[in-house]
C-alpha cells in the first residue's frame, strides 16, 4: 500500500464486528490508516493484536486481519472507542475519547456482551474518566457487562512483549469463560 494510499484513508469509518450477546467486544483506541484502508481491524503488520489473541487461547489458530469476521463464531467482536482513523492515537483529542467512551457505553449497553475489553488503559481512563484504571479488570460496569483493560497491541507498545500480553489475554479469556454459566 502506498503512503498516498494511506493518507487517503484518514477519518475513514471501519465497520464494526458485532453481535448481540457476545462473550468479549474487543475495543481498539481507533483504526490506523492501514485499517482503515483495508476495511479489516488491527491490518498493520506490526501489530500484535491477532497473534495473542491465538496465543492467549481465544482463537484455534492465527486469523489474518481479512478474517476478522469469524470471530463471531467464537463470541468475539470488535470495536473502537473512536471511530474516526488516523495515523496515530496521539492524533485525537481528548474530546474526542470523551464522546467516543460515551458513544462505547450507548453501544455496549444495546450489544449486552459479557466483557468489554479496552486494549489500550490510557485511552480507557481518558474515555471513562478513571485516572486510576490499570490493566486488568476495572470495577465499573455498563448494565452487566463488565470491563477488562488490556494491554494496547500496537507494536509501539514495546514494553508489553508477546508473551506477557498473551498472559494479560489469557487471564481474561480466563474470566471470560469461568463466567460463562454464570
Amino acid at each position: 500500500m502506498t503512503p498516498a494510499e494511506l493518507e487517503a484513508a484518514r477519518d475513514r469509518l471501519v465497520p464494526d464486528v458485532v453481535a448481540d450477546g457476545l462473550r468479549v467486544l474487543f475495543c481498539g483506541i481507533n483504526p490506523g490508516l492501514m485499517t482503515a484502508a483495508t476495511g479489516h481491524h488491527f491490518a498493520r503488520p506490526g501489530n500484535r493484536f491477532w497473534p495473542v489473541l491465538h496465543a492467549s487461547g481465544f482463537t484455534p489458530r492465527r486469523l489474518q486481519p481479512s478474517e476478522q469476521h469469524e470471530l463471531l463464531g467464537y463470541g468475539l467482536g470488535i470495536t473502537n472507542v473512536v471511530t474516526r482513523a488516523s495515523a496515530r492515537a496521539d492524533e485525537l483529542s481528548d474530546e474526542e475519547y470523551r464522546e467516543g467512551g460515551r458513544l462505547l457505553a450507548e453501544k455496549v449497553a444495546r450489544l449486552r456482551p459479557r466483557w468489554l475489553a479496552v486494549a489500550g488503559v490510557t485511552a480507557y481512563r481518558v474515555a471513562f474518566g478513571d485516572k486510576r484504571a490499570r490493566i486488568g479488570p476495572q470495577e465499573r460496569t455498563i448494565g452487566a457487562t463488565r470491563i477488562w483493560a488490556l494491554p494496547n497491541p500496537s507494536g509501539l507498545n514495546a514494553h508489553w512483549t508477546l508473551a506477557t500480553m498473551a498472559e494479560e489475554y489469557g487471564r481474561l479469556r480466563a474470566a471470560a469463560y469461568a463466567d460463562a454459566d454464570g
